[in-house]
């Protein structure tokens, strides 16, 4: 094959390298947090964090089975659009939902304004109950995508003999919908299990207090508060075990359904009418505001204070766009440079590079990092290169996995001809492979910068006001109660994420076309 033709020596000592970024702040942690002993508060943290990532995943995935089910077997007018919004919450900032939220279900919300014209008590959308609606809106677009994937690879051979068969609605899901989801849930729910788990924003402005503190929450108060370096690396040592065990339940589980193969044909469900029809409808109008009456109430509260925003969120905007485009492109390349190197020979070293990062989170590598710098340097002086550092092998595995197939559909088409021709090195790359990876480059590369620019991770512990990214800001100026100011530098943080996410993505399809 291709094997002689493209040199393989960085990919070894990338993947050594970026094994060495991840691996060292995991040592440092379980070094300084050996022999720890936890108290109550800690115990209260690890059980609140398991309790409130179990309820976010069940209710988001039990949610999501109608919705994608709806979505499968109805065509309508917008139908694609709204699909295309089951995406967007995966690159929205974590702060940014959660402002949206507040301004719709907070104390001065919507929600909360008609249950008082109506003398109902007010919803609280602070504490498990806040944390779980947060999750629930993030996560409940991504578990949808992932089912409705499932509902298609249902072969239209099944569906015409069910048809053939005379199936109701009741036969169909039984013999063709069951078994699919029987296979696909178990992934998605570990999936959005461990998202929760590692989720910091959200908790930080909903949750706190003794009942209602996550792992990452005492991580980050025992680091920024109590400077007690060692309680915050034995908490960063149960998150890695916690999500470690969780991602690989989640690669254990994650099967295809056995349906055998078809011949890819499309072949939609059966759309029943009568009252399904007004439940599928009804239930795809729900879904639709619950995702847009955020976004758009932020962009309505945050529209008439861009003339006077706070000294501090332009530069912090100017920080963040340095970072993420920083972490993207240097995130493109090596991600690229290891699945070009696998995709010619399989090498447990690269694949255990591209997989290490899902067993941690961005607070735990900060506070690693924390620990290794601290002895030698102000932490704050390295806080924008260790956020960049931690964004790039945070968003690794998403652009790994998306490389992956394409370079070896392209080494398989095009590998011998170019060995043919004689091209290696920098040739081959330009003339065959950068062409025909351009559209799933420029994908990942902006999801990779929509999703550093949203990042409130290892930044959390170690900026100042000076290193402050936007995300940090939104978050100081909502712990503040300046709402309105929050919501503005909120309207610049994701406009100017979608914006990189769609400059990454339209060049890499016009690069392509």
């Amino acid at each position: 094959m291709a094997s002689r033709a493209v040199p393989l020596s960085p990919a070894p000592a990338l993947a050594a390298l970026l094994l060495a970024l991840v691996a060292a702040p995991l040592a440092a942690v379980a070094w300084r947090g050996a022999g720890l002993s936890l108290g109550p508060a800690d115990w209260a943290a690890i059980r609140f964090t398991v309790v409130q990532a179990s309820l976010s995943a069940l209710i988001s995935t039990l949610f999501a089975i109608p919705v994608a089910r709806a979505l499968a077997r109805r065509s309508f007018p917008g139908r694609g659009p709204l699909i295309t919004l089951m995406g967007a919450p995966f690159l929205l900032p974590a702060v940014v939902a959660v402002l949206g939220l507040l301004a719709v279900f907070g104390r001065s919300g919507i929600v909360n304004t008609g249950l008082q014209a109506f003398g109902l008590p007010p919803f609280s959308l602070y504490g498990l109950q806040g944390v779980l609606l947060a999750h629930v809106f993030l996560n409940l677009p991504l578990a949808t995508r992932m089912i409705l994937q499932g509902w298609r690879t249902i072969p239209a051979e099944r569906i015409r003999l069910a048809r053939s068969l005379g199936f109701g609605p009741w036969e169909t899901f039984r013999h063709l919908e069951l078994p699919m989801l029987r296979e696909v849930l178990p992934g998605v729910a570990l999936v959005v299990l461990v998202i929760c788990l590692t989720s910091f924003a959200v908790v930080l402005t909903l949750g706190g207090g003794p009942a209602a503190t996550t792992i990452e929450l005492a991580i980050y108060q025992a680091v920024r508060f109590d400077f007690d370096l060692s309680r915050a690396a034995g908490l960063a040592g149960v998150q890695v075990l916690i999500c470690a065990g969780v991602a690989l339940a989640a690669w254990v589980v994650t099967r295809q359904a056995g349906f055998g193969a078809g011949l890819d044909r499309n072949t939609a469900l059966d759309a029943p009418k009568g009252w399904r029809r007004v439940g599928d409808v009804g239930l795809l109008g729900l879904v639709t505001v619950f995702l847009l009456g955020p976004l758009l109430a932020v962009m309505l509260r945050g529209l008439p204070g861009l003339a006077d925003l706070p000294p501090s969120v332009l530069p912090a905007a100017a920080r963040s766009v340095a970072v993420a485009l920083t972490s993207a492109l240097l995130c493109s390349v090596a991600a690229l440079t290891l699945a070009l190197a696998a995709a010619m020979r399989p090498r447990p070293l690269i694949e255990a590079a591209a997989t290490l990062p899902l067993a941690s989170s961005g607070l735990v590598l900060g506070t690693g990092l924390f620990l290794i710098a601290q002895p030698f340097v102000s932490p704050m002086k390295l806080a924008l290169p260790v956020t960049v550092l931690v964004n790039i092998a945070l968003a690794l595995p998403y652009l790994y996995r998306i490389l992956l197939p394409e370079v070896r559909t392209v080494l398989a088409d095009y590998g011998r001809l170019a060995d043919s021709l004689s091209l290696t090195g920098w040739p081959r790359l330009r003339w065959v492979i950068l062409p025909r990876l351009a559209r799933p480059l420029g994908f990942g590369t902006g999801i990779a910068a929509a999703l550093s620019m949203g990042d409130l991770g290892a930044i959390a512990l170690f900026a100042g006001d000076r290193q402050a990214t936007l995300p940090l800001v939104v978050s100081q100026l909502t712990g503040a109660y300046r709402m309105d100011a929050a919501a503005s530098a909120a309207l610049i943080l994701v406009s100017l994420s979608f914006a990189l996410f769609w400059a990454f993505d339209t060049g890499g399809r016009h690069a392509a076309a």
